[in-house]
């Protein structure tokens, strides 16, 4: 039989396995800026990806909750109707980090977003 010690290590030992495991099996994919995902585009189909970008100006469409996520060369269309939660600042110009599966429909790409995050405008602004 083991000692009080050696068992002491055994379940330490175990404990710290099952962290680093759970760590380094779940750690968040980093997020990408939409050019970057569009110019890697097959080895992100069909994945969970995390992308930022600012939405366009007239983009948003609240019946089919979809908005255009643009970068500095592509655009993305974000469809967030599977969204749990959005943050009350969706807006044109706004910062938007989005957070689902990256997919392929008819030749255009799409992310089908379980996340929709904005920035905080107010952090932003100039003072008076």
């Amino acid at each position: 039989m083991l000692s009080y010690r050696n068992r002491l290590l055994l379940i330490g030992g175990v404990v710290t396995i099952a962290v680093l495991g759970t760590v380094f099996l779940q750690a968040p994919a980093p997020t990408l800026t939409v050019d970057e995902l569009m110019e890697d585009k097959s080895s992100h189909l069909d994945e969970q990806v995390a992308v930022r970008g600012e939405i366009r100006d007239g983009s948003i469409n609240e019946t089919s909750m979809t908005f255009i996520l643009e970068g500095l060369d592509y655009e993305i269309l974000i469809d967030y109707s599977n969204s749990a939660s959005i943050s009350n600042g969706l807006g044109d110009n706004r910062t938007v980090y989005a957070e689902g599966v990256f997919r392929s429909s008819d030749g255009s790409y799409i992310v089908e977003a379980d996340v929709i995050k904005t920035s905080c405008p107010s952090k932003y602004e100039e003072e008076v």
